[in-house]
C-alpha cells in the first residue's frame, strides 16, 4: 500500500531531523511549562513593603495597643478561595529602605502608616470623628502588579478599620509614586520591553547570516584564505551589531514620535541596547553551530526566542524565583537570561530617570552574559565547522 509506504518514508525522514523533531515535539509541553512558571505553581502573591510608623497608645488598663500592627496583620489575611495568600507584608524601615527594593521590583508597593493611626482607631471607638488621618503608600505605577497590590491592601486596611471600630474610616490616602511612573500610559510601560523585543528578534538574521555562509559553500572557501575565524566572526558580529543598534535605535524614533518620552539619557539606553546585541548574536552562533541550512537555523532559532520572549519580562511579567543572593541583589531563575537584565535597566533609565551609575548591576549583568554567551556561540561554531 503507498499509503503505508509513505507514512513510514515520513517518519524515517523526521526521524534524521532530531532537532525539528524534537522542538515540534516539546512545543506544546513547553507552553504548559510556561503557563505554569508565570503563576509561580500557584497564585500570584504579591508583596507590599509596610513602613508601621505607629507609635501606638496605653490604654485604660495598662496594655498598649498599636493599630498599624493589626492593619499589617490585616494584609496577610487577604487570601485566595484556596487558603492562598494574595498579599505578603514585608516590613521597611523608612522610604530610603523601601524605594531601592521598589526600582528592582522586589515589591508591588509600599504603604506607609502614620504615627496616629492608634490615636485614630481610639477617636473613632469613643464616637469621635473630628480627628482624621493620613496613609501614604506608592511604588513603580508602571509596574504591572503596583495597582493589584495596592487596591487590595487598602481595601484591607479600610476593612479592619470598619471591623475594629464600626464606622467607616476617616482616613486620607496620598499615592507618591517613583519617578515619572504614575504619568505612563498603558502603552509608554511596555515600550522597554518592545525595544528589547526589536533586539532579541536579531536571533533570525544572526543564526540565518551564520547558516548562510555554510549552505553556500562560502565559508569553506574561505577557510583557504589567510583570513582567521576571528576575522571571519568579528567582522559578522560587528555587522549585526550595527544592525541591531540601529532597529533599537528605529524602535525608539517610532516611540518618541507616538508620544513616549524617556525620563533619563538616551546615550545609556542606547548602550543597554548594543551590549544586548552581543548576547542574542552569540545565542545566533550557538544556533547555526548545530544547523547547516538557512532554513534550519530559522526554524532552531524560534526556541531561544521563545525563551527570551517569555521569561525575561519582554511580553510577560514574572515572579520572581530567587535561587540565591549575589552583592545585596537577588538572583532570579531568569536572570540567566541577558534579555531580563536589559529589560529591568531600560525601565529604569527610561521609566525612573536614573542615570547610568543606578543601573551599574544590571548593566554589569548584562555584559557578563553576553561575553559568555558569545564566546559559548564562537566555540561551539569554530568546533563544529571551522576545524579542519
Amino acid at each position: 500500500m503507498k499509503f503505508f509506504a509513505v507514512f513510514r518514508k515520513t517518519l524515517r525522514e523526521m526521524s534524521r531531523d532530531k532537532w525539528m523533531l524534537g522542538l515540534t515535539v516539546a512545543f506544546a509541553p513547553f507552553f504548559v511549562l510556561l503557563y505554569w512558571l508565570i503563576t509561580a505553581g500557584g497564585s500570584t502573591t504579591y508583596t507590599i513593603l509596610t513602613i508601621n510608623n505607629d507609635k501606638g497608645i496605653q490604654l485604660a488598663d495598662g496594655t498598649r495597643f498599636n493599630a498599624g500592627q493589626k492593619a499589617v496583620a490585616a494584609l496577610k489575611r487577604v487570601t485566595y478561595g484556596d487558603g492562598q495568600p494574595i498579599l505578603k507584608p514585608l516590613p521597611a524601615a523608612n522610604r530610603a529602605e523601601a524605594e531601592p527594593i521598589l526600582r528592582n521590583r522586589g515589591a508591588a508597593a509600599f504603604i506607609l502608616i502614620p504615627e496616629n493611626f492608634s490615636q485614630m482607631i481610639q477617636n473613632l471607638q469613643s464616637g469621635n470623628r473630628s480627628a482624621t488621618t493620613q496613609i501614604i503608600f506608592g511604588g513603580d505605577v508602571s509596574n504591572p502588579y503596583y495597582m493589584v497590590g495596592v487596591n487590595l491592601s487598602l481595601t484591607a486596611i479600610d476593612g479592619y478599620v470598619l471591623q475594629a471600630t464600626g464606622q467607616q474610616p476617616l482616613i486620607q490616602y496620598t499615592e507618591e509614586p517613583l519617578g515619572a511612573s504614575a504619568a505612563r500610559t498603558e502603552f509608554k510601560t511596555y515600550v522597554p520591553g518592545t525595544l528589547v523585543f526589536a533586539v532579541i528578534l536579531l536571533i533570525f538574521l544572526a543564526s540565518m547570516t551564520v547558516a548562510r555562509e555554510i549552505e553556500t559553500g562560502t565559508l569553506r572557501r574561505l577557510q583557504l584564505t589567510p583570513m582567521t575565524s576571528m576575522e571571519l566572526l568579528g567582522g559578522i558580529t560587528a555587522a549585526l551589531v550595527l544592525i541591531g543598534t540601529a532597529a533599537f535605535g528605529l524602535a525608539f524614533v517610532v516611540a518618541l514620535i507616538v508620544g513616549f518620552r524617556s525620563q533619563g539619557p538616551l546615550w545609556a539606553a542606547i548602550l543597554v541596547g548594543a551590549v544586548t546585541c552581543l548576547s542574542v548574536i552569540g545565542l545566533g552562533m550557538v544556533v547555526a553551530s548545530f544547523t547547516r541550512t538557512v532554513s534550519h537555523a530559522f526554524v532552531v532559532a524560534n526556541f531561544p526566542l521563545g525563551l527570551m520572549m517569555f521569561f525575561s519580562g519582554v511580553i510577560y511579567p514574572l515572579p520572581k524565583v530567587t535561587l540565591f543572593h549575589l552583592f545585596g541583589h537577588e538572583i532570579g531563575l531568569y536572570d540567566f537570561l541577558p534579555p531580563t537584565h536589559a529589560v529591568a535597566a531600560l525601565n529604569k533609565i527610561l521609566t525612573l530617570g536614573t542615570q547610568l551609575d543606578q543601573v551599574v548591576f544590571e548593566l554589569s549583568a548584562l555584559i557578563l552574559l553576553s561575553v559568555l554567551y558569545f564566546a559559548v556561540g564562537v566555540w561551539l561554531f569554530k568546533r563544529f565547522h571551522l576545524q579542519s
